[in-house]
This record gives structure tokens, C-alpha cells and sequence, in this order.
């Protein structure tokens, strides 16, 4: 029982938050009783949420500007929905799920190979240069594929294998939290250390002994596996797969999703990529047909409105008195019993000193008393 008191379960939460949720999408999977619209939105959530996680650690705990975080999802899209197609063809009796996982791992290693060849030239810019280099480099890459004359598929797109559409829920959230996993134990190690020293100051990181350029291209290219990964399940959650569908405006809202969860904040990050996804989803449900213009227009308001309650200076007192955290830390404080309350155990004749303490309050000590030796008694010794 003590052990579990020394914990810190807030290291956790995310754990078990999403842990719960995993198991209880295995329990409609199983049963079969998710509708269609919901196996969709819990897809999206997972994948949005390890792009979110990924991301943040590049822009939150890294400090660098990237907008190339959907080049790296079509790498991964592509790549991984090409060689499950061509696996499926050739070799029919394989088992669907393994072709997944080895889409994943292909897909998810690809996608980071590209983020290591970006990330030598490119890391060594800062700020907005960065950000317009991984701005090209996710252009340059749909257009790849759009035009890869017939290798990727055509102008409408690729078709990819399909999974039972039931099960892709869980299987979003088991990836939530390998990346959780993953993303949380580097931070919270000696790497995550240099990783944020290197945000802080990277003049003084290079002075400590930090290796800038190994640290810059791990986050990189980690950010990039998870990247590639959520490209691989999102082809698997599409009829085809669209290189339209992975331009810079997708680049800018996961970016968006971070900011908003607040930098360096994984919570946060998981927070905002559900609200945002599920906005998203009730915008494109409930706005048909010419109202869908509005869609747009709304999600800009709500961002907007986000932005300010999490900014402005009138709202700090607010902010702070409401949050989340002293919510829950007024819910489950403890109240202490005055019936309880004892004396302390410490006991000034139990503590071993040369000076009794009533005698070290004493203002009658003078020179040449037993505590104070005069200059003759300091000439001798």
C-alpha cells in the first residue's frame, strides 16, 4: 500500500485513461455493436492523437518549428499501402493482420529514413526557415506521388487493403499507446533532459557537452516513425488513399492541435487532438450540402475562441481557479481530522549538541565563559 502511495500516478493518467478506453473499443469490436460512424471517428482520434504526441515532441520539447508532419504521414501512407497491396496480391493465403503490422514497421521505417535525410540539412536552420524547408518537403512529396506515373496509383488516388472496420478502433488505440510509451520515456530520461536543455539554450547545451546535432535528428526521425505509422492506418481507414488529402493545411492543423494542448504538454496534446477531431467530425455530419461552405468558418471561430480563453491576460485569474488541476485537487484533498492532530515527536534533549538551547537563547555569555573561549585560550591551542 505504500508503494502505491509513492507513485505519481499523474505520469500515468494518460495510461490509464486510455488504457480503459482501449479496452472498452475491444469490447464493441468483439461484439460487433459499433455503429459505422463512430468506428470512423475513434480511427481519426487515434491516428490525430499520435500525430499530436509525435509532433509535440519536435515542436514542444525540442523547440523547433516543423511543417512538413503530413509529408512524413504520405511517405508512410503510400509506402506502406503500396507494399500491403502488392502482399496481399501475391500472396493470398497470408494473413490480413500481418500484412498490416508489416505495412506498419515498412511505412513507419520509410517515413523516418525521410526524415533523417531531411533532418541532416535542414535541422541545421532554425525558426522559419525550418518550418518553410519541411513546408517543401511535404509539398514536394504529394506531388511525387500524384505524378508517379501509375506506381502509386492514379490522380483519384491508390486502393489499399481493408481491415474489418470494426476492429481499426482498437487496433488506432493499442498505437496510442505504443507511442505514448515511447514518446514519455524518452522525454522523462537523461535524453529528454538534453532534449529540453537543447529548447532552452542551445548555445548553453553545446557548452555542457550535448550533442545538438544527435539529439535533433533523433526527435526528428522518432517524430517521423509515428508519423509514417499514422499514414499506414490512415490508408487502411480510406477507400483510397488521396495525396490531396496530405497538404500543408493538414501540416498546419496538427501544429494547430498542439499549440492549443499547450507546448510540451503530452496531456494536453491527447486533450486537443480529441476536441478538435471530433468538432471536425460533427462539422462534416451536420453541415450538408450548401451549408457545408459554413464548416470552415465555424472551426475557425471555435479555434479562435480557444486560443483567446488560453491567452488572454482577463482570463488568467479565471483560468487558474478553474482548471482542471485544482478542480480535481479540491475534489480529492484531504481533510484532516483535528482529533488527529498530535504534537511533534522531535525532542530538543533527544538531539545531541554542545549547547543547550536555552543557554544558546541566553544573551549572558561573555568572553571567557565555557562556550565562548577568550584570545589568550585561542593563542594557546
Amino acid at each position: 500500500m505504500k508503494a502505491l502511495m509513492n507513485i505519481k500516478w499523474k505520469h500515468y493518467i494518460n495510461y490509464i485513461v486510455v488504457g480503459a478506453f482501449t479496452i472498452y473499443l475491444a469490447y464493441m469490436a468483439f461484439a460487433g455493436d459499433m455503429p459505422r460512424s463512430q468506428t470512423t471517428l475513434y480511427t481519426d482520434i487515434g491516428v490525430t492523437i499520435i500525430l499530436a504526441v509525435s509532433l509535440s515532441m519536435v515542436v514542444g520539447f525540442l523547440g523547433e518549428l516543423s511543417l512538413g508532419h503530413a509529408g512524413f504521414m504520405c511517405v508512410g501512407a503510400y509506402v506502406g499501402g503500396k507494399l500491403a497491396a502488392m502482399f496481399t496480391e501475391m500472396f493470398t493465403g497470408l494473413n490480413e493482420y500481418i500484412v498490416f503490422v508489416i505495412a506498419l514497421a515498412v511505412g513507419g521505417l520509410a517515413a523516418m529514413l525521410c526524415g533523417f535525410i531531411i533532418g541532416l540539412p535542414a535541422l541545421r536552420l532554425r525558426g522559419d526557415y525550418l518550418a518553410i524547408v519541411t513546408l517543401a518537403f511535404g509539398e514536394i512529396v504529394r506531388i511525387i506521388f500524384l505524378n508517379s506515373g501509375g506506381v502509386f496509383g492514379d490522380q483519384s488516388g491508390m486502393k489499399t487493403p481493408r481491415l474489418d472496420r470494426q476492429i481499426l478502433p482498437f487496433i488506432s488505440f493499442i498505437l496510442v499507446l505504443v507511442t505514448l510509451f515511447v514518446t514519455q520515456n524518452i522525454i522523462r530520461s537523461k535524453h529528454g533532459r538534453a532534449i529540453t536543455a537543447i529548447r532552452d539554450s542551445e548555445i548553453a547545451a553545446k557548452a555542457t557537452g550535448i550533442n545538438v546535432t544527435k539529439y535533433k535528428l533523433m526527435v526528428f526521425a522518432i517524430a517521423a516513425l509515428f508519423a509514417g505509422i499514422a499514414g499506414v492506418l490512415s490508408s487502411y481507414t480510406e477507400n483510397k488513399i488521396q495525396a490531396a488529402t496530405y497538404d500543408y493545411n493538414y501540416s498546419i492543423e496538427i501544429l494547430v492541435i498542439v499549440v492549443l494542448g499547450g507546448m510540451g504538454s503530452i496531456n494536453g496534446a491527447i486533450v486537443a487532438s480529441v476536441l478538435i477531431t471530433y468538432i471536425n467530425n460533427v462539422l462534416q455530419t451536420q453541415l450538408q450540402g450548401n451549408m457545408a461552405v459554413l464548416k470552415n468558418l465555424i472551426y475557425a471561430i471555435v479555434l479562435i475562441v480557444i486560443v483567446i480563453y488560453n491567452n488572454a491576460p482577463a482570463l488568467k485569474g479565471f483560468r487558474e481557479t478553474y482548471n482542471i488541476k485544482n478542480l480535481f485537487s479540491k475534489i480529492f484533498a484531504k481533510k484532516q481530522d483535528p482529533s488527529k492532530v498530535h504534537d511533534d515527536e522531535a525532542k530538543w534533549d533527544r538531539v545531541p549538541t554542545k549547547i543547550e538551547i536555552d543557554e544558546v537563547l541566553s544573551v549572558d555569555i561573555q568572553p571567557g565563559s565555557p562556550y565562548i573561549p577568550d584570545k589568550s585560550e585561542k593563542e594557546d591551542k
